[in-house]
């Protein structure tokens, strides 16, 4: 059994970029955590039915996996890359120090959301072997709706060298991707069934199988 941690920015991310391969640890008898960066807060954005249907979401999606917890550090969307970086690190350090993950899977190094950027340098800075040892893997997903909008240049490309076979897991996928209903549209918007099942196609094509889901590794520890 591995302690599995999936770094959400936001709600629907997880289950975006890689929802197969974490029913697929579940089924396994993996031990998996879901961290969620922010969260909706009543104000100009948002109103107090938004705010108590996205927990209810939250507990539903939760349930539906059958994550071993669900942690969140309640920070306002859109406004991660505002925080002072020492208390973004502190919370994400707790996070991890507290699950000790095996696996750890990060958003995209060059998602154009600012706040994708910000989480992912703030847990990779948390991954050093002296400070949390039990981090095995490192993996990037692939969040539709963020990650093919990177600038078209070398440095900020998705390059997956790491698959995962989900064809047995799509379906459930895409069941737990309705529950985040506001958050889904039709083709051509990219947060659609069609493009979240063309891209399994794409990489399933790449690795061999139906469907699956693709990453970049950044550390592996045999």
């Amino acid at each position: 059994m591995n302690k599995i941690l999936v770094v959400a920015v936001h709600p629907d991310d997880e289950t975006l970029g890689c929802g197969g391969t974490l029913l697929k640890h579940i089924e396994a008898g993996d031990e998996v955590h879901w961290l969620i960066v922010t969260a909706m807060k009543k104000g100009k954005s948002f109103s107090a039915g938004d705010v108590s249907r996205r927990k209810k979401e939250i507990a539903r999606v939760s349930g539906l996996y059958g994550f071993h917890a669900v942690h969140e550090l309640g920070i306002e969307t859109t406004k991660v890359d505002s925080l002072p970086m020492a208390d973004l690190v502190s919370g994400i350090s707790a996070v991890i120090g507290k699950v000790a993950p095996a696996v750890l899977y990060l958003p995209f190094m060059a998602d154009p959301h600012s706040d994708h950027r910000a989480v992912f340098q703030t847990a990779y800075s948390c991954v050093k072997k002296f400070r949390y040892p039990c981090v095995r893997r490192v993996l990037m997903m692939e969040t539709p709706s963020e990650t093919e909008f990177a600038p078209a240049v070398q440095h900020a490309s998705f390059t997956p060298n790491y698959f995962v076979d989900i064809s047995g897991y799509l379906k459930k996928k895409l069941e737990i991707m309705r529950i985040f209903k506001t958050e889904l549209g039709v083709h051509p918007f990219p947060r659609s069934e069609r493009h979240i099942e063309a891209l399994a196609v794409v990489r399933g094509a790449a690795a061999d199988c139906e469907y699956a889901e693709a990453f970049m590794l950044l550390k592996e520890v045999a």
